[in-house]
Formats: structure tokens, C-alpha cells, sequence
């Protein structure tokens, strides 16, 4: 029977040796010995390369590659990627710094949001990286602080396209958005401006995230170079740069299977050639947890096991307030498992009862796996939750009831 249920994908871009999970090399006992802390975020950097080189070797070259660090803002990691993409997007302030002190050149580096206060603005014109500006409002604010500054703001827009990226996990855009300008505004807007008051680079076309649909991501992109060429013709002043959006997903849930980049890479040569006036713009194609969410794990110690009515609890040193998207409280109606395992019983044959992993906060949403068929648990097995790359430690509630906070590593 359980042979018919939907799988999850398999886990093996990591290596294993004698049953233990190895992360760059080490496994979970000597993570844990190198950080002092048996509860932690490992990120192979290995996983996180060979997840970039499986983008380049699918999307035209044409296309540059920027990761948007709010998937995963951990410093070294994004210091290590600094060589491999072409550019930062950023969310915040903060994140901005740390874009900028990985040696990215200010020009690679764009500022998203769709509320940036002043300060951020501020910050954002007096560093010189690119405003992804969402509002009429907010282009008027960048300007009259960039007369305040003496500097030009970097400006591009960012467009709520009209139509919605099927089958996404995440839509962003399509329908009333709080992210970007309406594309019907936009036109209206365009020949209006006063482009004098600010240096214009292009425009951010973001219509979805996670998914794991081709058809759909073709569709999105055929979508997005048709509006880019609108955008283009309305435009009275030169166009640097397309951001053409992300959208590409990863396997969590059982049922789901990685993502085929072939047609996504083939449709996309075949606008380059179609449009020949888009691609001889900068064009940019952001990611943020494609890259990174396969290369990170969350390792938790069982330090307990106890029955209750029939059903078996794996209590662990770990929960949502580490990891709540693996929770299922950052965004999931129903509730679904990650891939789990534990990480140093890899290959040993599941056991006939399921179980179910828990952490130590005073609530029932603390759960990290729900009827899971696992190897037989003892006290002291590192329970391990894959696809942790991204929206982990930052994403989570670390201060929800005092506990410590999680540490990461990267190797």
C-alpha cells in the first residue's frame, strides 16, 4: 500500500558514508562537535554550485543569473556565491549591506519591496544600487531624496503584469498586487515622466515563484517578453536592462518532482531570436530558493520517544521556531510533509509504524514530521529535514518562547 502513495523526491545530492549523512564532508556528530550545538542549518556549497551550474547549463548565456538573497541572507553563503552569479537582489536595508560587503559591484545589485521607507531609500541612493520602484509615491519620495542627497536615484520599475503564472506556489503577480505597478498604469506613465530626475535602468517583470510546471514557466516568459516590447516602445529614453522574473520551483511535497529546465531554456532561445530588440538588453533571470534550498539541511537531536494512545512522538531539540516553513505555517493550507530522514540511519528500511516529530514549544502547530514512515528511531538519532536552503532561520519565529536560536554553517 505504501508503495502506491504519492513519494517525495529523492535526496541524493548529498553524500552518505556508512549510513551518515555527510554535509561538505562531515557528518552530523562533527558538525555538531564544530559548532558546540547539536540543533543547526548546514549548507553544502557543493549542492549550492552544482544547482547553478544546472541553471547555466539549461538557460541561454544570454541571461544573467541574480540571486535574491531573501531566500537565504546567511553572510559566508552569500560571500561564496558572490563568483557565481552575476548579481544580488535585496529586500532590505540590512540585506543591501551585505550584498555590497560580498564585493558585488553596486551596479549588479537591485533593491525590491513594496513599502521601502525613507531611510531605506536613502540608503538604497547613497550606496547606488538599483530601486525597483512599486509606486507612483514611492518614485516621487526617491527623487526628492535623491535632491536632498545630490545624488540621481538608480531607478527601474517593477511591473504588475496582467497575467498570473499558472500552477505557481506563490503568485505574484496578475490581479490587484501589492508588489509593483500595474502594467496599465505603467503605460499611461511612461511618456510622462521627466526622466532628468533620476537614471532609468529598466524594468523587474516578477509574476510567481515555486514552480514546478515548464509549461507554465514557457508560458510566463512568452508572457513577459511581449510585455517587455509594450514597455520598450512607451519608453522615451533608453532601456538597460529586463529583469524577467524567477519563478523556477524545487520538489518539498510527496508527489512532486524536480523541476525540467530543457524547455524553460529552449522557449527562452527562442525569444532571444524572436526578439532581437530584448536581447540586446541586459537580461536577468532571479532566483532565490532554486539555488539554495536543496543544499541546506535542518539537523535536530531526538531526545526523547513516548507513546501516546497508539501513536509515536520523536521529541526533538528542534521546531517551527527554527524552521517554520517546514512547520507548514508559512504559507501551506494544509499542512505537508517535507523530506525527512534520519541522518545517521541513511538506507536503513523504514519501519511499518509511522511516526510523528515534534519539537519542545507549548503548541501543536510544533511539528516537524506527521506520520512519517522512518528507519526505528532510538534517543539520540539527528532527525534531518531536507530542502532547508531556504527561508529557514530568518523566516522563523527564533524568540517564540525563549528558546535558543538556531546555529548554521557552511561547508
Amino acid at each position: 500500500m505504501r508503495n502506491h502513495l504519492p513519494q517525495h523526491a529523492d535526496m541524493l545530492q548529498f553524500e552518505v558514508q556508512d549510513q551518515q549523512l555527510l554535509v561538505g564532508g562531515k557528518s552530523l556528530e562533527q558538525i555538531a562537535c564544530m559548532l558546540d550545538k547539536e540543533v543547526f542549518y548546514a549548507y553544502d556549497r557543493r549542492v549550492v554550485k552544482a544547482q547553478i551550474d544546472k541553471f547555466h547549463q539549461h538557460i541561454p548565456s544570454a541571461i544573467k543569473l541574480h540571486y535574491a538573497i531573501k531566500a537565504n541572507p546567511y553572510p559566508p553563503l552569500v560571500q561564496a556565491m558572490r563568483p557565481w552569479v552575476e548579481g544580488f537582489d535585496v529586500a532590505s536595508q540590512k540585506e543591501m549591506l551585505i550584498a555590497l560587503q560580498s564585493g558585488m559591484p553596486v551596479r549588479d545589485i537591485s533593491f525590491a519591496g513594496p513599502s521601502k521607507q525613507a531611510p531605506e531609500i536613502r540608503a538604497a541612493i547613497a550606496s547606488g544600487v538599483t530601486l525597483h520602484v512599486e509606486s507612483e509615491t514611492e518614485l516621487a519620495r526617491a527623487i526628492e531624496l535623491g535632491r536632498q542627497l545630490g545624488t540621481k536615484p538608480v531607478i527601474a520599475f517593477r511591473v504588475n503584469p496582467a497575467f498570473e503564472l499558472k500552477a505557481s506556489g506563490m503568485k505574484m503577480g496578475g490581479g490587484p498586487k501589492q508588489f509593483g505597478i500595474d502594467e496599465e498604469r505603467l503605460f499611461e506613465l511612461l511618456p510622462t515622466l521627466d526622466y532628468s530626475e533620476f537614471e532609468f535602468r529598466g524594468f523587474h517583470i516578477f509574476w510567481g515563484s515555486q514552480n514546478l510546471r515548464s509549461d507554465a514557466i514557457v508560458d510566463a516568459h512568452n508572457n513577459t517578453f511581449a510585455l517587455a516590447r509594450q514597455l520598450l516602445k512607451l519608453t522615451p529614453v533608453p532601456v538597460q536592462t529586463i529583469n524577467l522574473g524567477g519563478g523556477l520551483g524545487i520538489p518539498y511535497f510527496p508527489g512532486e518532482s524536480r523541476l525540467d529546465l530543457a524547455p524553460v531554456g529552449e522557449n527562452l532561445q527562442r525569444l532571444l531570436e524572436d526578439y532581437p530588440d530584448l536581447a540586446a538588453l541586459e537580461l536577468v533571470i532571479e532566483l532565490g530558493r532554486f539555488l539554495v534550498a536543496e543544499g541546506g539541511i535542518y539537523a535536530s537531536r531526538i531526545t526523547d520517544i513516548k507513546l501516546s494512545r497508539g501513536q509515536t512522538f520523536l521529541m526533538t531539540n528542534g521546531g517551527l521556531h527554527h524552521h517554520l516553513s517546514n512547520s507548514g505555517n508559512f504559507g501551506q493550507v494544509i499542512r505537508k510533509n517535507y523530506p525527512v530522514a534520519l541522518g545517521n540511519k541513511m538506507g536503513q528500511p523504514a519501519s511499518e509504524e509511522k511516526v510523528t516529530a515534534v519539537g519542545p514549544l507549548c503548541t501543536p502547530l510544533d511539528t516537524l514530521a506527521d506520520k512519517m514512515a522512518l528507519p526505528q528511531a532510538e534517543i539520540g538519532d539527528w532527525l534531518v529535514v531536507f530542502q532547508s536552503g531556504a527561508y529557514g532561520p530568518t523566516a522563523s519565529p527564533q524568540d517564540f518562547l525563549g528558546h535558543p536560536h538556531v546555529a548554521e554553517i557552511l561547508l
